[in-house]
């Protein structure tokens, strides 16, 4: 029994009590039920009546009782209620056991839907560019991308995952001017070094300049090798991050392999009127003409902007995989620019335009303020993950595991600290992280999931050591709330994936642990004595089944032991 399902019993009820009323067209949707905040009214309620009260000039009341008459025929629920013309619905206790029942069968299949069948779905994400740090900023974007990927495939999409990189421009410039000048300095310091010889001295600018000319068109044998060994080494140095966040892309875009044909995408597009010319020869595109503002495509140079790269990017990805959906994630920081962009790809390739959405993250950072990897002033992943795993270790010292384990729950606890703080928000929302609450294993922290699903199996391992069946041959009279909520997890993997917003699910695991931690604070689950435990056990293992589906949706690994 899901809201769809109410929605169609309250719908008939509707169709039944007022029959000049024009059914689903004037009504289907305007009918909203929803699991309200507090249970004791009822596990779905709904505000129907004040709705209809508008169209049939009726007290909205009167509306409410005559529905729930009707309504209450259904033996689905064992009671409807009235509540100042709000109508709940509690539902009969049989369908909330039957839901373990269900969870027990499904187990990793429990939540899926069907409503994006075969649909190909590429998702675009994380886009650290080489030579440069892998940084918090890109963390955001993994966490979110790798996320709603796997949201996506619950609902039964063919997804690919896809990494755009930028390995030519003025960023690769400037790195290796820098590296030029200090060749046994890291990457970083060269890139530093370089974005202020640009910024600082109006000589050395032109050389970097000259430099991006020379590895745009590869003339230049020495540095097209020195590219290329940046190149290698950085993204050798991602591979380990990607590892570690639980990320395998299937395809990695390039700058170098898109800039020619955004260039000419930009040049046909001028000839037809769509692009004009600007300043010192460059090619703009006036977004003025559509509410928004101009961009340049070709700049004074005669290279292509990030722009014309991305309109060609949109037609290597679907020459690569001729998608349904391509999901781009980036921050909000270029909310304007890809807005131009998304009308300049309307003009080129309106298909592909249609076909396109664009998801915008907010910032991370600490509460030392802003980073700039121009400056230098940069939080780099590998330093952060250092300090949550060093207060993770520093959690689980004591406790009786073997140093292996240690490192192991150290370094997932890590990655659990940081996806949480990241998926908890709404994405667009803004992050000041803060790492001492997100290693809790208590409340509102990634840990906290964790260490609830690890007390859970513990509690299955024991009732297998003492022979304890998992069984619902004999259930209790009264349904806790920790079984009603395990019933609302596909309803909650829906929405979350139909709004590309995993903070719904966060907030239902959140909410779901602590449902079980009171539970098993206050019952005994494993008691031969008790001719209830084998349901406790059942329940218990329900529970570690959603756990174990919600964490994977949130690219969380789940661990045993904490």
């Amino acid at each position: 029994m899901t809201e769809e399902d109410i929605k169609k019993i309250i719908e008939k009820a509707i169709h039944k009590k007022y029959r000049n009323f024009n059914g689903r067209e004037n009504h289907g949707t305007i009918i909203f039920v929803e699991k309200p905040k507090d249970s004791t009214h009822g596990d779905y309620f709904t505000n129907i009546a004040f709705e209809l009260a508008k169209i049939l000039k009726k007290n909205p009341n009167e509306i409410a009782l005559t529905l729930k008459n009707e309504i209450a025929k259904s033996p689905v629920f064992k009671n409807v209620e009235i509540v100042g013309g709000f109508i709940n619905f509690f539902i009969n206790d049989k369908f909330f056991y039957e839901n373990i029942k269900k969870i027990q069968k499904e187990k990793g299949k429990f939540g899926t839907n069907q409503l994006l069948k075969n649909k190909k779905v590429i998702v675009e994400y994380t886009d650290a560019n080489i030579l440069k740090e892998f940084h918090i900023g890109h963390l955001m974007s993994n966490a979110i991308g790798e996320s709603l990927s796997r949201m996506l495939e619950f609902q039964g999409a063919k997804v690919k995952r896809a990494n755009y990189q930028g390995d030519v421009g003025m960023h690769v410039a400037k790195a290796i001017w820098g590296k030029l000048k200090h060749p046994n300095q890291s990457w970083q310091y060269a890139y530093v070094a370089g974005s202020g010889a640009y910024d600082e001295d109006e000589i050395l600018k032109q050389e970097i300049v000259e430099l991006n000319k020379k590895i745009y068109d590869k003339s230049d044998k020495k540095l097209t090798a020195l590219c290329q060994k940046g190149k290698k080494e950085s993204l050798k140095e991602f591979e380990k991050i990607y590892k570690k966040l639980g990320t395998k892309f299937d395809y990695y875009f390039f700058e170098s392999e898109v800039w020619e044909l955004g260039k000419k995408l930009v040049e046909n597009g001028l000839q037809k009127g769509i692009f004009e010319k600007g300043e010192k020869g460059a090619i703009i595109f006036k977004g003025e003409k559509f509410g928004l503002h101009t961009r340049v495509f070709i700049n004074s140079e005669g290279l292509p902007t990030y722009e014309a790269k991305e309109l060609a990017l949109a037609k290597e990805k679907y020459k690569k995989y001729a998608y349904d959906l391509s999901v781009v994630i980036t921050g909000n920081e270029i909310n304007e620019y890809f807005k131009v962009l998304m009308v300049a790809m309307g003009e080129i390739f309106p298909d592909l335009a249609k076909k396109t959405k664009h998801i915008a993250s907010g910032m991370m950072r600490l509460p030392e303020g802003k980073m700039s990897s121009r400056t230098g002033r940069v939080v780099t992943a590998e330093s952060l993950f250092s300090a949550i795993e060093a207060l993770a270790l520093e959690k689980i010292k004591d406790r009786d595991l073997y140093k292996k384990e240690k490192h192991h729950i150290k370094e997932a606890v890590a990655v659990a600290a940081v996806k949480y703080s990241i998926l908890k928000q709404s994405i667009g929302s803004d992050i000041v992280y803060d790492i001492e609450k997100s290693v809790s294993f208590q409340g509102d922290a990634g840990p906290y999931l964790q260490y609830s699903l690890a007390r859970a199996i513990s509690v299955s391992s024991k009732a297998k050591k003492e022979n304890v069946k998992a069984s619902l041959k004999k259930v209790p009279d009264h349904v806790d709330d920790l079984v009603k909520h395990l019933y609302y997890f596909p309803e909650i993997v829906k929405k979350a994936g139909e709004e590309f917003e995993p903070h719904y699910l966060t907030l239902y695991l959140t909410e779901l642990s602590s449902l079980f931690n009171n539970y098993y604070a206050r019952h005994k689950i494993v008691d031969k004595d008790d001719v209830f435990s084998p349901y406790k056990v059942a329940l218990t293992e329900a529970f570690s089944n959603v756990m174990v589906n919600g964490l994977w949706l949130l690219g969380i690994n789940h661990l045993v032991r904490m």
